[in-house]
């Protein structure tokens, strides 16, 4: 197992260094770090555009550009925004916000898929496993920020009247200024849960929707297979031998669709953030990157999201040698 780790970090690390060129040629070749002096009125002189691709490098060979890049990320300086500001320190913060909103929605997502997937395989044909797929069919279909806005305009608003008190938040991560006048621990998260429930649910339950179609079929080609009937056979209860020795083996489809969905579920959070206005990585790059042509910014929201998208993969090719030590051999 140890052996099998250690190869499956080294051959991350040189997807991540693959992405990390990608993106950085994609970005070199779609941002114009000049183009906010061009439109100054009057516009520039050539000398001076000539002196400021000097000092920020846009001479130097493309692999050199690279290289000093590269190099500035991996000791942790992901260069400054256009305003002066470095970019890190920008992305740890709205990291931590859009980790909060994911981390909640992908545990609830993978428990629900896991749920309804076994119960709709176990129950084939069966009234609930007809109203467990009309239902993911029916989220499937649904565009993430419709459905965002409904929970927003509907959901949030029903439940408040109902409550008589505002306990679901639609707008922003946290109250405003609430770290000031908190007066407790407890008081800061509660605020937090509020916020959080509603983003949650949007990601969740768009996310489980497909994710438990695949779990179903999985526990279908489990249960027809001949070691779940050789336990039977030996004496098993029909729910030892689906929990104990089924269910393990369902698991390693989802895991790879779990692993390969981060990507999509970062695509995702990007709307979900804007339609909530929460101050996450989605916000950072559709505002502060893509809106200002700030190619740091986009340079340093892209090689997170890769690296978040390679270490899920890592994680996933190492819940497969555990849940099927054969994998450990190849």
């Amino acid at each position: 197992m140890f052996f099998f780790t250690i190869r499956r970090i080294i051959g991350s690390v040189f997807v991540l260094l693959a992405s990390s060129l990608l993106v950085f040629a994609l970005c070199a070749a779609s941002f114009d770090p000049l183009a906010k002096y061009r439109q100054r009125q009057p516009p520039p002189t050539q000398e001076f555009l000539d002196n400021v691709a000097n000092q920020l490098g846009l001479n130097d060979p493309f692999f050199v550009r690279y290289w000093n890049w590269l190099r500035g990320v991996v000791t942790g300086d992901f260069g400054t925004t256009i305003n002066g500001t470095p970019v890190a320190d920008q992305l740890i913060t709205r990291a931590g916000v859009t980790t909060r909103m994911m981390l909640a929605a992908v545990i609830l997502a993978v428990v629900l898929a896991v749920i309804v997937g076994v119960v709709g395989a176990v129950r084939q044909y069966k009234p609930s496993d007809y109203i467990f797929t009309f239902v993911a069919y029916v989220l499937i279909a649904l565009p993430t920020f419709w459905f965002a806005a409904l929970l927003k305009e509907f959901v949030a608003v029903k439940i408040n009247q109902w409550s008589g008190k505002q306990v679901l938040y639609t707008i922003g991560e946290e109250t405003p200024g609430i770290k000031s006048f908190a007066t407790s621990g407890w008081e800061l998260w509660s605020d937090r849960l509020g916020h959080l429930v509603l983003p949650t649910l949007s990601l969740a339950l768009l996310t489980f929707a497909a994710w438990s179609r695949f779990q179903r079929a999985s526990m279908l080609d489990v249960l027809g297979s001949d070691y779940m009937r050789l336990a039977r056979a030996k004496g098993l209860t029909y729910r030892r031998t689906v929990i104990r020795h089924g269910l393990r083996n369902a698991l390693i489809p989802l895991t790879t669709v779990v692993a390969l969905g981060i990507g999509t579920l970062f695509g995702s959070a990007v709307i979900t953030e804007t339609i909530f206005v929460w101050n996450g990585m989605g916000r950072y790059l559709l505002e502060d990157g893509i809106g200002n042509n700030d190619i740091n910014v986009v340079l340093g929201w892209l090689i997170v999201s890769a690296a978040v998208i390679v270490v899920f993969n890592l994680i996933a090719d190492i819940l497969y040698a555990v849940l099927d030590p054969r994998i450990r051999l190849a």
